[in-house]
């Protein structure tokens, strides 16, 4: 592999040989189909953060990563209201965003400072969505979720 994998929590994986891949593929269409479309997925995922780091300036990417962040748990049932699990401390995001923390820290303060967001003890809450998504020039689109409602109504609902 030209690359590493790691986690931020603790998870099973499992080594599936190239060989026995393919076989299974062979003779499961419906999943070969299925494997594609998530490579299609995963590309459109790549393409978007290309974007984001070489066009976004950081308060930008910042924002961006948390309204997907916000939307990838709120598909699989971690997110609750406005609020969803901020696993990855801030050195790691910093990392990811291709920020340092010291810069990371200031656009934090500006996202708080502006009432787009609270972080508070390893919970991220959007308390404006249009607001933040707008600052991330946001479009959910590239996640490709089945459920599309917009946060900002259902936060609305709930309440």
């Amino acid at each position: 592999m030209d690359h590493n994998l790691g986690t931020l929590t603790p998870c099973v994986v499992a080594l599936i040989a190239h060989d026995d891949l393919r076989a299974v593929l062979l003779s499961n269409p419906g999943l070969a189909g299925t494997l594609w479309r998530d490579s299609l997925i995963d590309a459109a995922h790549y393409r978007e953060r290309i974007t984001s780091l070489g066009r976004r300036q950081a308060l930008g990417r910042v924002a961006h990563l948390f309204c997907e962040l916000y939307l990838r748990q709120k598909a699989v049932g971690l997110a609750r209201g406005l609020s969803c699990p901020l696993v990855p401390k801030q050195s790691e995001l910093a990392d990811a965003l291709g920020l340092t923390s010291v810069h990371l820290n200031r656009v934090l303060r500006t996202l708080r400072g502006r009432g787009l967001v609270t972080l508070s003890g390893g919970l991220l809450t959007i308390e404006d969505w249009d607001a933040l998504a707008e600052v991330a020039e946001f479009d959910q689109t590239f996640l490709h979720l089945a459920n599309n409602s917009i946060p900002a109504r259902e936060a609305a609902e709930a309440v």
